[in-house]
């Protein structure tokens, strides 16, 4: 599949952004078509030694965020080093870094500065706070916002201590924020002809996550608590004993759960007064519990669950890593990319006439400097002269 048939194709992003928020929403605009130069400093992005496993020395947390971009290295505490980011951005649009607000700035590359001389670029900042206010400027970290912004108090069981969600929830829907804000900006640069400034901050992703849990208390309802993996709006709506692997139902209206209960040939349920509407199965859903995995006690639980959703229940099997990998729908969705000795996790947003592509497993460190600078403009002796003053770094140091 050719790069030409990707929607993005023709934008260039300049990625100075290292870990995850940055790097994820970079590999999205890669997957569909945008030259991504990954820019790292001497040192790496900290990812690469963030392992076991390791794969040539390169842990896995870095793989699986940064294929389809080329890669180099760059001393930015230089100025000659920012000299070349200045060259490199004459052709961008688009520059992601996720610096603490003001380190740019110090070096007189702050959005206000490179605004100046490119009016075209949309500059997208990934931080934990904002610039601003209480807390601007401070750093931030996952699981710090998942604490701070009440993820953690909504999350394990009830009566148990506050629980991190056990992926990085935050950081992932803030690349996937910056990626909306990047590609809205670009939108509209094609009706002003100017660039602007998108920021994407850890912690207003943190609290936009908190439905319905918020807009409950916006309504005068009960402070949100800890209801393991209970819905505080909806029953049945949580997992379920079986006789093997428990399944998940998500039943949220009168006819699927009368359909639950034909299905599992309990129809008095379905006429019981505790579970006459979502209501009452909310007040009631202990008693619920209890009926329905009397019912389901001697079932097979992925057998179930796709008998079920065959009959309208909202319904899956709770699988493991290994078992989702190897599920005939996830090959169907090609959600598993591999390429040159590469495996990846494929992107989620399809197009039926541009779609993603992949080009490029994720570079070694600086593995396309002299291209990269060659694009840019500079001589074979500039390059020389580049490397051998550690400008720009040959070795992670």
């Amino acid at each position: 599949m050719s790069e030409q048939s990707s929607a993005l194709n023709g934008i260039r992003v300049i990625d100075l952004s290292r870990v995850l928020g940055g790097p994820y929403c970079s590999q999205m605009l890669g997957d569909h078509g945008a030259d991504v130069i990954k820019v790292e400093p001497p040192s790496g992005d900290e990812t690469r030694g963030w392992g076991p496993p390791f794969r040539e020395g390169t842990a896995s947390y870095f793989i699986g965020v940064n294929r389809n971009k080329r890669g180099m290295a760059l001393d930015l505490r230089r100025p000659e080093g920012r000299e070349v980011l200045l060259r490199l951005l004459e052709d961008a649009d688009v520059l992601v870094e996720n610096f603490k607000t003001g380190t740019l700035e110090k070096w007189g590359l702050g959005y206000d500065s490179l605004k100046e001389r490119f009016p075209r670029l949309v500059h997208c900042r990934i931080s934990g706070f904002g610039a601003d206010g209480p807390m601007g400027g401070l750093p931030g970290y996952d699981a710090i916002i998942q604490a701070m912004a009440g993820l953690m108090s909504v999350n394990g069981e009830a009566g148990g201590e506050p629980l991190r969600v056990g992926l990085p929830i935050v950081d992932i829907v803030t690349g996937l924020n910056a990626v909306i804000g990047i590609t809205m900006a670009l939108h509209e640069r094609q009706r002003s002809g100017r660039g602007q400034f998108v920021e994407a901050a850890l912690f207003d992703s943190g609290l936009a996550l908190m439905h319905p849990h918020f807009p409950n208390v916006f309504l005068g309802g009960n402070q949100p608590k800890r209801t393991g993996n209970a819905h505080p709006n909806i029953s049945p709506y949580e997992t379920y004993r079986t006789a093997t692997q428990p399944i998940f139902l998500s039943v949220g209206n009168n006819v699927q759960f009368s359909r639950l209960c034909e299905a599992l040939g309990a129809p008095q349920l379905a006429s019981d007064s505790r579970f006459a509407d979502n209501g009452q199965r909310v007040v009631n859903r202990d008693a619920l519990r209890d009926e329905l995995e009397a019912v389901m006690a001697d079932q097979d639980g992925e057998s179930l669950a796709t008998a079920l959703m065959k009959a309208g229940v909202p319904a899956g099997p709770v699988l493991e890593t290994a078992q989702v990998l190897e599920h005939p729908h996830t090959a169907h969705r090609e959600m598993v990319v591999e390429m040159d000795g590469y495996k990846g996790t494929g992107t989620p947003v399809k197009f039926d006439r541009t779609p993603g592509t992949y080009r490029r497993p994720p570079p070694a460190f600086a593995e396309h400097n002299d291209e990269v600078l060659r694009d840019a403009g500079f001589s074979e002796e500039e390059i020389e002269q580049l490397i051998s003053s550690g400008v720009v770094p040959q070795a992670r140091g």
